[in-house]
């Protein structure tokens, strides 16, 4: 999934061509002409999916992948099954997912696979159970408007590295990813009886870079790793007639491209598919309004002309924790983070219920395939809490107390081996020092204060904005409190450090001897604060309430400001009143019939405000 606009070209022109064009008529229409009434499901027997020029063949039949996007690592895991059936019910028969590396990898070499959400086995196991097929997709990179585009924030913290290239040790962690995960993925194989029918090779290369070499090295990583295939690239077409970045065999996937029969000069031996189809897009924060898209014409052509094809996506969920990334240009500039809501305007929604795009959908793939479908699954129950006004009980300011001495600012990649969440950088202002203060880009929102007194907030979304300091006869301490969003996962600019790096300067003068206080936003930590002194913002606040329906809902969050909820231990995510997004999904399984504890670190807010449930996204 990619950020330029261009990628948004839903299809509408290329697809109109498909019928007179030598793809449009291959077999994936009449696949199942033998038998209208079923297709191929996995049954734990072993299946040879294969590729030809003129598509995909299943067990020597032609056969139309009809896939829909979902990532098990942003649904509730008690909710995968009813997303994998609401997918299945509206007709079609596969799961594209992406892993996304950084979920697995926290430290180099220290791997959790199997922990609730990160179990990307037991999610391709249970579409087994379901009867859905899968194309797995897990990088090295992904994009997926994830941090850092799935790639581990560890590889920043030493010297400069270049990212999704031959650098010694990119492939070194590369290598050591597909080593872990490989050994797990091999039963998973359709041909090992599992329901895998192909592999994706990184993720729209085309786009990033030009170097086949690569692109070879990690299609034989995967292969000496015991992946033999099939595999596909998924990439624009104007970037890969640019670059030439295909590989022989491997099939082309085209995301969101005008013309389509364009490709097939590219490969004549490879099947040439529509890997990502946007029945809608995403929304960054400040944003006017949640993105939506009409793809109901597009979808009709695709079907028309039997082209194989995945929606990207039927089901976003939510980017939990800290996994949103954000888009940027290649200079760095114009940085959009992405909202904590991944719902996407998608077929099914945040809470897993159908929207009016999942009936169309299902309506008008059950008329081109004459297969029958499945009953729509219940939509998960929602429900409501009263407003509960939250109580300080605690300060920011309460864990700065071990700082790194450092001469000019240093990221906290670097520094500290923190890959978000919060940092403070302090230094002196010298008596009779003023002018305008210059510091380093702003990775990514920060507060000042002199002495303690705010004295303003400069954001890298706003980067007009300037703070002047008077003159004064006596030195003063400058703190530079800085809030991370995620990593840039999209484009040249991939690979941005957070908090301060360079150099410093108020007028004429080089401020250095900073002291740096890291606060990674675990929840440990955070509910130590204890403390509560007087200051500008940046307090800890807490409430407790009851939730006797078996349900999940939306935490209102509209009259807060800025900053990060946790609800009995999980964090859900970001807020920020920038919008548009101001409520928070918050799952069935995370939440208790009596006694749920919410804490809330807010950046900006000083008194007390409310929270309550509500049933929508939406206000």
């Amino acid at each position: 999934m990619t950020f330029l606009l261009t990628r948004r070209l839903l299809l509408s022109t290329s697809l109109s061509t498909l019928a007179m064009s030598g793809l449009a008529t291959s077999g994936l229409a009449r696949a199942n002409a033998a038998d209208r009434h079923s297709e191929p499901v996995p049954d734990g027997s072993p299946h040879l999916f294969t590729l030809h020029p003129e598509g995909f063949r299943l067990d020597g039949r032609p056969f139309q992948i009809r896939a829909g996007e979902m990532h098990p690592i942003r649904i509730p895991r008690s909710a995968w099954r009813q997303r994998i059936e609401m997918a299945r019910a509206m007709g079609l028969n596969c799961i594209s997912i992406y892993v996304m590396w950084n979920s697995l990898e926290s430290r180099p070499g220290v791997f959790d696979l199997t922990t609730d959400r990160r179990d990307f086995a037991a999610f391709i196991r249970l579409c087994a159970e379901c009867g859905m097929w899968v194309y797995f997709r897990p990088g090295p990179y992904v994009c997926a408007e994830w941090d850092l585009g799935g790639l581990p924030s560890y590889l920043l913290e030493g010297g400069p590295i270049a990212l999704r290239t031959r650098d010694p040790a990119f492939l070194a962690a590369s290598e050591r990813y597909i080593a872990t995960i490989a050994p797990i993925l091999r039963p998973l194989l359709a041909k090992a009886g599992g329901s895998v029918l192909m592999t994706q090779i990184e993720n729209e290369y085309a786009s990033f870079g030009k170097d086949d070499a690569y692109m070879q090295w990690v299609h034989e990583t995967w292969q000496r790793y015991g992946i033999e295939g099939p595999f596909s690239i998924a990439d624009g077409l104007s970037q890969l007639l640019e670059t030439h970045t295909t590989l022989p065999g491997v099939a082309i996937g085209l995301d969101g491209e005008k013309s389509i029969s364009g490709a097939k000069g590219l490969a004549s031996s490879a099947p040439i598919w529509i890997s990502e189809a946007y029945p809608g897009w995403l929304t960054h924060w400040r944003d006017k309004t949640f993105a939506r898209a009409d793809f109901g014409k597009d979808l009709q052509a695709i079907l028309a002309a039997g082209l194989s094809f995945s929606l990207y996506v039927v089901h976003g969920g939510t980017n939990f924790g800290f996994g949103a990334g954000a888009n940027a240009r290649k200079d760095g500039l114009q940085f959009e983070p992405v909202i904590t809501s991944y719902d996407y305007g998608a077929p099914i929604d945040e809470t897993g219920a159908p929207t009016s795009t999942y009936r169309q959908f299902r309506t008008m793939i059950a008329e081109a395939t004459g297969l029958p479908v499945p009953a729509v699954p219940p939509s998960p129950p929602m429900a409501t809490f009263p407003p509960v006004l939250c109580q300080k009980a605690g300060s920011l300011w309460d864990f700065f107390t071990n700082p790194l001495f450092i001469g000019n600012p240093v990221s906290i990649e670097r520094a500290l081996r923190q890959g978000q969440g919060m940092a403070l950088y302090r230094t002196v202002v010298p008596a009779g020092a003023s002018g305008k203060l210059n510091l380093p880009p702003i990775h990514d929102y920060a507060r000042l204060f002199l002495d303690g007194e705010d004295i303003g907030t400069l954001s890298r979304m706003s980067a007009s904005e300037t703070v002047t300091i008077a003159a004064a006869p006596q030195a003063r301490r400058l703190d530079v409190l800085v809030d991370t969003f995620g990593h840039i996962g999209y484009g040249a600019a991939l690979g941005d450090l957070k908090g301060l790096e360079g150099i410093a300067t108020l007028g004429a003068h080089i401020l250095d001897d900073w002291s740096l206080f890291g606060l990674p936003l675990d929840f440990r930590d955070v509910t130590q604060l204890m403390a509560l002194p007087e200051s500008a913002g940046g307090f800890l606040f807490k409430a407790r309430f009851d939730f006797p329906a078996a349900a999940s809902t939306y935490l209102d969050m509209s009259a807060w400001r800025k900053g990060y909820v946790w609800i009995n231990g999980h964090l859900l995510g970001r807020f920020w009143d920038a919008g548009p997004q101001k409520r928070l999904y918050c799952p069935q399984e995370w939440l208790k019939k009596q006694s749920n504890e919410v804490f809330i670190l807010d950046y900006h807010l000083s008194a007390p405000a409310e929270i309550s449930g509500k049933l929508t996204l939406a206000q």
